[in-house]
């Protein structure tokens, strides 16, 4: 069978579809939305609401049923911004998915609501992988229009438009569209040696190690980013860069862009500024990391990994499959 660039499948096909919140397959229409595409969608006798709470989720929620998606007529209860609607997309059968901010807060949500944030949702496996897009997508979103209710060049109000993908200045037009942020992750290699590096920051749980990762800067390629970030916050120089897969990061609107990185020196400087620790890690220390699920050091000598569903939990597990 003759090879093409795109036969290049190890460990698998496509590793995006193994991380939280990739899955989202929503019609989105983004380059066909009329501004009156939110009056439209509520006409339709299917449309379902992703309900708000500043970047979190509200859900119905009892000891048996988890249920993120509500009814027009069941919005009353929820203090709806109806004016600030957005809308997400349409599933493949044409029922119209939206999001709309509530005025619930933690303090006032009554039962049998809950509100739960990003990481809560996917650690907790509250959702199944198409809603848990549909969060990423709708957090992003709300946050983004409320973030922009004024020019930044002229301090105008501004109006959103194409079902809050775009925002307008009244006063003198200036036009804004939602952002996101690249951020690189990647797991460094010790090809000789087999190692990959691993650090932990002042804010993760007790005994956890991931990839390091930062912002890609204006003006710097992934690979270049890769490069800078992995010597600023451990000394080590890399050299071959190699793309694996992505990740949306609704906190509030990242990209997280998962590498491979080759190592070219092994000698540690740490930026002890951002780091508590990084180190090197055998494969079968890494092995014995990722089969710990619970997220919780049993002893003070042991470590632990990146919740499952987080980009760097499969940026360490399939450097572990590659060889197979």
């Amino acid at each position: 069978m003759t090879k093409t660039i795109f036969d290049l499948h190890s460990p698998h096909p496509e590793p995006s579809t193994f991380v939280a919140f990739a899955e989202n397959h929503l019609e989105r229409q983004s380059e066909h939305r009329s501004d009156d595409c939110v009056e439209v969608a509520l006409k339709h006798p299917a449309a379902h609401f992703l309900a708000f709470s500043g970047a979190k989720l509200i859900v119905k929620h009892d000891e048996k049923i988890i249920d993120p998606l509500f009814a027009p007529y069941e919005l009353a209860d929820l203090e709806p911004a109806l004016e600030e609607t957005i809308l997400l997309g349409c599933l493949p059968n044409g029922e119209p998915r939206l999001a709309v901010p509530s005025g619930l807060t933690d303090e006032t949500v009554p039962e049998p609501f809950k509100i739960a944030d990003a990481r809560t949702l996917y650690r907790q496996q509250m959702l199944p992988e198409e809603l848990l897009g549909q969060f990423a997508q709708g957090s992003s979103l709300i946050v983004w229009n409320a973030n922009n209710r004024f020019c930044g060049r002229c301090g105008g109000p501004m109006d959103g438009r194409a079902g809050g993908y775009r925002r307008i200045c009244t006063a003198c037009g200036h036009m804004v569209f939602p952002r996101t942020d690249p951020v690189v992750i990647m797991l460094t290699i010790d090809l000789e040696r087999d190692l990959c590096l691993l650090g932990r920051s002042p804010h993760f749980a007790p005994g956890m190690y991931s990839c390091l990762a930062g912002f890609v800067e204006p003006g710097e390629t992934i690979e270049n980013a890769v490069r800078r970030e992995t010597q600023e916050e451990s000394g080590i120089r890399i050299g071959r860069v190699r793309y694996h897969a992505s990740q949306p990061w609704p906190l509030p609107h990242s990209l997280m862009i998962g590498c491979y990185a080759e190592a070219k020196s092994t000698t540690i400087k740490r930026d002890e500024q951002e780091l508590e620790d990084v180190r090197w890690f055998t494969r079968a220390e890494t092995e014995a990391m990722l089969e710990r699920t619970t997220g919780i050091a049993d002893t003070g000598n042991e470590h632990i990994p990146p919740p499952k569903g987080a980009i760097a939990h499969q940026l360490m597990r399939d450097w572990l499959a590659w060889p197979e």
